[in-house]
């Protein structure tokens, strides 16, 4: 068996989609099917139900097989990092895990006011979706996961066993492109349903749109126009006028001010949310204790 098998496989089991899985471990998708097969052969037993549409399901030996991967990709996972404070590796470098989104905004903005805390060190900075940069921290191979905080979202992180500090707030915002006068090209309230560009539900933005939807009594009448899981695809969408989305306000107020985009609806049709900053409750090497004492003191 290759180690590799065993993350391609709590990549699978959390993203449930072999797609999303082989970008985020950046294979192709017919050699990550390849892998998962393998990683079956040397089961002995299936691992993944292959019949019928929809999210992938695992096989009860699939579920069963995910606790004991997890343990020992977590137990390699700090063995590797014993290894790696011994050679002076980890002392120098700090591993984040955080969505692509925030890699662009609040991250941007640590970097900032981080950079002097870093010195010589590095801080690399690893993409993935909410779960998988969740599960990253659980496995050990990063230092820190820099996720949104909502009621609707559920983080499986143990508070025994992870702390977290409220780094940024922000809010999602109904927009749309601006005409000559300033005004949205598409408003609610409008006779005919607006066109709307909808995110993916894999991505914790589309749970926290889809929710505030499915529950506001005041939810405008939508057509869904596209479905994309890309937030800076849906900006340049709405900068071409095609319609309605919302956007983290972080990324979007730019274009605002610029007037570019304009607001679609009022302040009914915001999602306000957190960013947090979580991480291990052990002991880390001395720059990301150091980077973790300067954030504190926001």
């Amino acid at each position: 068996m290759q180690l590799k098998w065993l993350d391609d496989f709590l990549v699978l089991a959390a993203e449930r989609s072999f797609t999303r899985a082989a970008e985020l471990r950046h294979v192709t998708h017919p050699a990550f099917g390849r892998r998962i097969r393998a990683l079956e052969a040397w089961a002995g037993t299936p691992l993944v139900e292959r019949e019928g549409g929809g999210p992938v399901r695992l096989t009860p030996a699939g579920q069963a097989f995910v606790e004991t991967a997890g343990q020992m990709a977590r137990n390699l996972a700090q063995s590797h990092g014993e290894l790696q404070a011994i050679a002076g590796r980890q002392a120098r470098t700090v591993t984040l895990a955080t969505g692509r989104t925030l890699s662009r905004t609040v991250v941007a903005d640590l970097l900032v006011r981080l950079r002097p805390q870093l010195g010589d060190g590095e801080l690399r900075i690893i993409t993935r979706s909410l779960a998988a940069a969740v599960d990253e921290l659980q496995r050990g191979e990063a230092d820190f996961s820099l996720i949104y905080h909502h009621p609707t979202l559920v983080v499986p992180l143990d508070a025994r066993q992870f702390a977290h500090l409220t780094v940024a707030t922000d809010r999602l915002v109904p927009l749309a492109r601006a005409d000559a006068s300033g005004a949205p090209v598409f408003r609610f309230g409008a006779a005919d349903a607006v066109p709307y560009i909808a995110y993916s539900r894999s991505l914790a933005l589309g749970r926290l749109v889809e929710d505030h939807l499915a529950n506001h009594r005041a939810a405008p009448r939508l057509r869904q126009l596209v479905e994309c899981d890309s937030p800076d695809a849906h900006l340049e969408y709405a900068l071409r006028g095609l319609g309605v989305t919302w956007l983290p306000w972080s990324m979007a107020h730019a274009e605002t001010q610029a007037g570019r985009l304009a607001l679609a609806g009022d302040k009914r049709m915001e999602i306000r949310f957190d960013v947090r900053m979580y991480r291990p409750k052990r002991r880390l090497g001395p720059l990301a204790e150091a980077l973790w004492a300067q954030m504190a003191r926001r």
